[in-house]
């Protein structure tokens, strides 16, 4: 039927061909064959990357602390080294994750091959939360850092093999490489990149059979060794000067890491949405593990009643509801701050995946929190893990603000900037969760029997107060200006006194 329809006349009478259908919208390029652009493999990336580096959080949030065990002592003998090696992890996953990006800055086309490709490289990903399990429960065996660094090699293995592959088919390439006559170089010197954090990781896992510190310490570097090259190559470039053979390839930095321009905004916002994401979906999961009552104690001990089983959960349902509440309102932060963001540059997107890294955290206080209905001996470290992890989640969101408005022309929207509609109101958005968590801090150091009072206190207040914000910070500008104003005058008429005065009365 269709190659009856096909061969129909058209409009016009004769046996034409069906006008064909444009498919560049689609996200297909048409030159000479239609190869798909990366759009939605980069999309499906960075949601499993997101969801990736989120779960890492499972083995520390599940950590089992009895209601008589001090949480002290728990934090030192389980909980300091598991969020130690969750924050080591969840950076190297986004280092992977920057990775992932520059390399589909130089690869524009994606074909059958890249496409498993990047598949094969998804899954050792995959496989990363596992790894961090065994790094978190046995910190002093070697086989779990051997196995999280063997996976790192094979992923920067397989991005690598995607490189050679794109310059083996150069239509696949970003245009400006393709139609450049240095195509070898480029080549040498990403592959050179790509390859550097598997090198640390290879010898990670070679020493983690001798000496395990140093194995951790060589983890560390693949997160700051890309910015510790940029350090030193602009201290280089400031004592030094620029060279002409530097120079001469200044647009290669493009496709590096260690480049000047910043990674895709549209990217960063992706990999922030999915952290948030996940991070809630993993409370509602807690929720359905741990807080459905058992058909026969239901039946025995509360004569069927579901309802009165329930209730037993309710200071569950009411960690849930805040912690919640806490995610999603620093979404909104998130959403409001880069809504203004019109350019993210690498420190404002280092401080956003330190940022995330906090969020990712969230679960863990969660945890924390929904012990209150035992009675637990820690409910004061529980609420103070809480604020802090909160603190920093959204002092980092603050400071993203902050290393914007230095260059905001070139950062921010001028709504934004300083002087501008909405400078004010994002500067209290902003400023509200740092304040409120790091007080509540303070205030259950100080008030340590009223602790989870004022821990509710603080769930329950924050809502209300990003309603009334804008109203308060509208208050505050018009009493602000009132006073200035009322200065003004005052300086006005003290002037025209003066100058009405006659000089000895001025002299007296």
């Amino acid at each position: 039927m269709s190659a009856s329809r096909a061969a129909a006349p058209g409009p016009g009478g004769g046996a034409g061909e069906p006008e064909p259908v444009p498919l560049r919208g689609r996200g297909l390029e048409l030159e000479g064959s239609s190869t798909p652009t990366s759009h939605r493999l980069l999309a499906y990336s960075d949601a499993l990357l997101s969801i990736i580096a989120t779960v890492m959080i499972l083995p520390v949030a599940h950590t089992k602390i009895h209601p008589d065990q001090k949480l002290g002592e728990s934090i030192q003998q389980l909980l300091l080294a598991k969020i130690a090696v969750y924050l080591m992890t969840f950076l190297i996953v986004t280092v992977a994750w920057a990775a992932h990006v520059r390399l589909f800055q130089v690869i524009k086309l994606i074909d059958d091959v890249l496409a498993l490709l990047n598949l094969a490289c998804m899954m050792i990903i995959t496989f990363l939360p596992y790894t961090f399990s065994l790094m978190a429960s046995f910190p002093e065996v070697p086989f779990g850092i051997f196995l999280f660094s063997v996976c790192a090699v094979v992923i920067g293995l397989i991005q690598a093999v995607i490189v050679v592959y794109g310059f083996y088919h150069p239509h696949l390439l970003n245009h400006e490489i393709q139609v450049s006559e240095n195509q070898n170089f480029y080549k040498r010197r990403i592959l050179k990149i790509i390859l550097r954090g598997p090198v640390l990781c290879f010898l990670a896992a070679i020493f983690s059979f001798f000496f395990i510190p140093l194995s951790y310490v060589l983890l560390g570097l693949v997160i700051v060794f890309p910015h510790l090259t940029r350090f030193i190559a602009w201290c280089k470039t400031r004592i030094v000067g620029q060279r002409e053979e530097e120079e001469e390839h200044h647009s290669l930095e493009t496709f590096t890491f260690y480049l000047s321009e910043p990674l895709s905004k549209e990217r960063v916002e992706a990999f922030s949405d999915g952290v948030y994401a996940i991070v809630a979906t993993l409370l509602i999961l807690d929720i359905c593990e741990d807080n459905v009552p058992d058909p026969r104690e239901v039946r025995e001990k509360f004569h069927g009643s579901l309802l009165e089983a329930l209730s037993e959960y309710g200071p569950n349902y009411l960690a849930y509801f805040g912690s919640f509440v806490t995610i999603g309102l620093l979404w909104f932060v998130h959403h409001s701050l880069f809504l203004y963001v019109t350019k993210a540059t690498r420190l404002m997107e280092l401080l956003n995946i330190l940022s995330l890294a906090f969020i990712g955290g969230l679960p863990l206080a969660y945890q924390l929190t929904s012990e209150f209905a035992e009675k637990s001996h820690n409910e004061l470290e529980a609420i103070q893990v809480s604020c802090v992890i909160t603190f920093f989640a959204s002092i980092f969101q603050f400071a993203i603000w902050t290393t914007a408005l230095l260059h905001e022309r070139e950062t921010l929207h001028p709504f934004a900037q300083y002087g501008g509609n909405e400078h004010a109101f994002m500067f209290a958005k902003l400023a509200l969760y740092p304040c409120v968590s790091l007080g509540a801090f303070f205030l259950t150091c100080l008030l340590s029997e009223f602790s989870t009072a004022i821990f509710h206190l603080m769930q329950i207040v924050i809502p209300f107060a990003f309603l009334a914000l804008r109203i308060f910070v509208r208050i505050s500008l018009a009493v602000i200006k009132s006073m200035v104003s009322l200065s003004r005058r005052k300086a006005v008429l003290s002037e025209e006194e003066e100058a009405c005065l006659s000089p000895t009365e001025t002299l007296s």
